[in-house]
């Protein structure tokens, strides 16, 4: 297909990198230069375009801006009527994205990870399906969402991410001063995390990690006992107020 990016910060060269080598034209903006020079350096079907120029060659436009910034950027531009725009923008709904890039069609609004470079990443959408799935399936799963309420619930739910990184980077330090090798160690303990929360549901790995007087159950404890269910549970609330 013939793909652009108006927008090439962290996610979107993340989108970017994940579709190379499937045979895609993709054209990128320069917004953030040294980005877009080192995607078209890298891979061999990026090249960097004006904005407009990216609307009318593309049949598919992800917008890569926060949200403060589109209205400026795009409101100079003509967007082309059989045009289909995919927003990365978090903050707007479809109804806002339609708004922006009428009268070309709002077609998803779609939250990546930067897992999807390499593939094998979750991606939480509401809007067009088929569109996304032609796009990025089945390198990656997508999670298709019924409105805009759900849309915010897991944009609030997904920010469980850092916290979880946060406490494996220091799981990992803690453990790097007691061994060998301490890249090892961050290496066990990502890829235990990871593959486990794969391969089961997380009440059933709770129940299996539960084992009376043993090391899971006991740091849980304590966890909980310091406040973690509480804590997490309030800090969800205002992302969501």
């Amino acid at each position: 297909m013939r793909l652009g990016f108006i927008g090439t910060g962290t996610i979107a060269s993340a989108v970017v990198r994940g579709l190379a080598g499937q045979g895609h034209d993709i054209r990128i903006s320069a917004r953030s230069k040294a980005r877009a020079d080192a995607l078209a350096a890298e891979i061999p079907e990026v090249q960097i375009a004006e904005l407009q120029e990216i609307l009318d060659h593309s049949e598919v436009v992800f917008l890569g801006l926060m949200v403060q910034a589109a209205p400026a950027i795009l409101d100079r531009l003509t967007f082309p009527a059989d045009l289909q725009v995919v927003s990365f923008i978090a903050g707007a709904d479809l109804e806002r994205v339609s708004a922006l890039v009428a009268p070309a069609q709002a077609a998803a609004v779609m939250m990546p990870f930067p897992g999807i470079a390499q593939g094998g990443s979750a991606i939480m959408a509401l809007g067009d399906a088929e569109l996304l799935t032609r796009i990025f399936a089945p390198q990656n799963t997508l999670f298709m969402l019924r409105d805009a309420g759900e849309l915010d619930a897991y944009l609030c739910a997904q920010a469980v991410l850092s916290p979880v990184a946060r406490l494996t980077a220091e799981a990992a330090n803690w453990l790097g001063q007691r061994v060998s090798d301490p890249a090892q160690g961050e290496a066990f303990l990502r890829m235990l995390i990871s593959s486990s929360l794969v391969g089961s549901a997380a009440e059933d790995l709770l129940t299996a990690l539960n084992t009376p007087g043993g090391y899971n159950q006991r740091l849980r404890h304590h966890m909980e006992a310091a406040g973690m269910h509480k804590d997490l549970a309030a800090g969800l609330d205002a992302l969501q107020g």
